[in-house]
């Protein structure tokens, strides 16, 4: 069955984003009266190719679950594109949306929210089969048995309702589900966060595992820089709706540039007692976006901020090695020494996940 969208041209992006921007309307003062605009996203631009991860990562509202709802038109953008395949996701009327939305699915933050609980796994599974493909009775049955193989749970878990599965298990649900249709982008919107942190790792490897089967694109969006490293093959550091920092995933966690990708990279808890931290901590909160400060919005909390950072935002700049950086002074800040994690302390959080694992498996 058509999914209103082509195959994608060799060597073109699965998806590319420009100016992507959506400001909220809200309420304010006595009864409401008076009406800000909000700028939640304020011109997001980036390209993922087929089989790669690109994450999102920042402080809570800082706008990355917007961009995560704005790229499958949940919430409507007001300005920008979202190009699948060639294709302006914007463009399409709302049959061919409905269409494209086989190629562009999402896994969301809460794993028993998400899920319809008066309806059994079956059921659910074969929802996306009905609207998106043409395929009989039996053969659903046959998909919905292959999807839960897929995510690792056993086929009699059709019969079974959301309530009656832990919530790591409904999140393996929750990523059958957006599997079902054969998509080749998943948006995971802090699909971890809500799970114990072995379970965590489980899901991590399943998504992996996943995406080097389906050969899938992932937008990961999330809080914390130790998933993030672990999934990501490009990043973006994202502000108050604007992103700070934006490149290759190691070469930033190698060597991060802005003073925000800095602060953050430095507080990330690390195993290590010859670590030495040379950036200092974030002070104070993140500013209103009802009243975002003038110039860099960062430049609040930001320790090497100057007279200019108050009267001018700064755009993205080349930064060698893909690495792109908003921020006036970039060049004149000493080295992020003791940011990046190393290989070695990698290697040994390794060993110790996977011998808590082997451990879990014997003893249950």
């Amino acid at each position: 069955m058509s999914t209103g969208l082509s195959s994608a041209n060799p060597g073109a992006p699965l998806l590319e984003v420009r100016d992507l921007t959506r400001a909220f309307t809200v309420a304010q003062g006595l009864f409401g009266r008076s009406l800000t605009r909000v700028r939640a996203v304020d011109g997001v631009s980036f390209n993922l190719d087929a089989g790669c991860t690109f994450a999102i990562v920042g402080e809570s509202g800082c706008g990355k679950s917007t961009v995560a709802r704005l790229l499958l038109r949940l919430i409507e953008p007001d300005d920008g594109s979202i190009r699948l395949e060639g294709h302006d996701l914007r463009a399409l009327d709302p049959a061919e949306l409905r269409r494209s939305r086989a190629r562009i699915q999402m896994v969301f933050q809460d794993p028993y929210g998400s899920l319809n609980p008066r309806i059994r796994v079956g059921e659910m599974l074969a929802e996306p089969l009905l609207l998106h493909t043409d395929l009989a009775p039996g053969a659903r049955r046959e998909r919905v048995s292959e999807l839960l193989s897929l995510v690792g749970l056993p086929a009699e878990a059709a019969a079974r309702y959301p309530h009656e599965f832990s919530g790591g298990q409904r999140q393996r649900l929750a990523i059958a589900r957006a599997l079902a249709a054969s998509p080749r982008l998943i948006v995971c919107d802090e699909p971890v966060s809500a799970l114990d942190v072995s379970i965590q790792a489980q899901i991590l490897n399943l998504l992996a595992e996943l995406q080097e089967r389906f050969n899938l694109a992932y937008v990961f969006i999330s809080h914390d820089l130790a998933v993030v490293r672990q999934m990501a093959d490009r990043l973006a550091v994202m502000y108050l709706g604007r992103f700070a920092e934006t490149g290759p995933a190691g070469r930033i966690f190698a060597s991060p540039r802005h003073p925000y990708t800095r602060a953050l990279l430095s507080a990330v808890p690390v195993p290590d007692p010859d670590r030495t931290v040379s950036e200092p901590a974030l002070g104070g909160d993140v500013p209103s976006p009802l009243n975002p400060p003038s110039g860099c919005s960062f430049h609040t909390r930001c320790p090497h901020a100057r007279e200019r950072c108050t009267a001018e935002q700064p755009a993205l700049e080349d930064a060698g090695d893909g690495v792109q950086v908003a921020c006036w002074f970039w060049r004149e800040l000493p080295p992020a020494a003791g940011v990046a994690v190393s290989v070695s302390t990698d290697k040994t959080l390794s060993r110790l996940q996977a011998a808590f694992l082997r451990h879990s498996s014997t003893s249950s």
